[in-house]
Parts: structure tokens; C-alpha cells; sequence
């Protein structure tokens, strides 16, 4: 018996769409509220220290995250190679020794070339927000500093 869930899958596309764009348009009550009132909140900046602080974050878990990835994901694959294929690993390679050899002996480049790609993207990128986190920290005591 075969199932056919073509129906299933429009229902539950109609029941998840979006709002139209008369729904989306109005104001909440508490936000009409405080605009009658004359509240007015200050827009968000999108710049200045939180959101420079919110791109080092960023770029320190991306370098972590590939500098990581090459270096276990490396050793994985020797190992999955090792369990799933292991006469590959057997055979020999150019220079008369096994080829689970040469990859085992190959780790060790591909983990310093990790550390190389972990030490040029923090000097590329996460230095020069660092630096600036630090700008603006300077700045913030100075001004705080003046301030009676």
C-alpha cells in the first residue's frame, strides 16, 4: 500500500503562512500607548562597542570552528578510513610504505597547518576587532573619568 501524503503536507502549509501585510502593519496596543504618551525609544545603534563585541564573539567561534574542523575532521576521516576501508590502508603507497602509514604520518602537517590557519585569520580578522574593543574601552573610562 503506498501512502500519499501530498494532502497532509498542503494542509499544513496553509495552517503555518505568514500573516498577510494588514496584520503585520498594525501597532500593538502597549506601543500605540506609549506613542500617544509621547515615549520614544532611542533606535538601536548598530554601531559601537556591543556590536563590535558581537563581531569579535563571532569571529573567535568561526576560527575555532575551522581551525577545529580541519584537525578532527582530518584524524576522522583516517580513522573512518581505517574501519571502512582498511585494504586501502594496507596497500602500499610511493615509497614502499603502507598507505595508513602516510596518512597517520600526515596529521601532523595537517594539525600544524591548523594552527597556521588559526594564527592568520586571528591576526586578519579578530586582532583588529579586539583592537577596537579596546578603543572603545579606553574611550568609555576616559569619558567617565571627566564626569563629575
Amino acid at each position: 500500500m503506498s501512502f500519499d501524503s501530498s494532502d497532509l503536507r498542503r494542509a499544513r502549509q496553509e495552517r503555518e503562512r505568514a500573516p498577510s501585510s494588514t496584520l503585520a502593519l498594525r501597532v500593538p496596543r502597549w506601543a500605540a500607548d506609549r506613542q500617544s504618551q509621547g515615549v520614544t525609544t532611542r533606535p538601536r545603534s548598530y554601531t559601537g562597542p556591543h556590536r563590535t563585541l558581537r563581531l569579535l564573539r563571532r569571529a573567535c567561534r568561526w576560527q575555532r570552528r575551522v581551525a577545529t574542523f580541519a584537525a578532527l575532521g582530518y584524524f576522522a576521516l583516517f580513522l573512518a578510513l581505517t574501519v571502512e576501508v582498511p585494504e586501502l590502508m594496507t596497500r602500499p603507497a610511493p615509497g614502499g610504505l603502507p598507505t595508513g602509514l602516510v596518512l597517520a604520518l600526515l596529521q601532523l602537517p595537517v594539525t600544524w597547518l591548523a594552527v597556521i590557519l588559526y594564527e592568520f585569520t586571528a591576526r586578519r580578522y579578530v586582532d583588529p576587532l579586539a583592537r577596537r574593543v579596546r578603543r572603545h574601552a579606553r574611550a568609555s573610562a576616559a569619558t567617565e573619568e571627566t564626569q563629575p
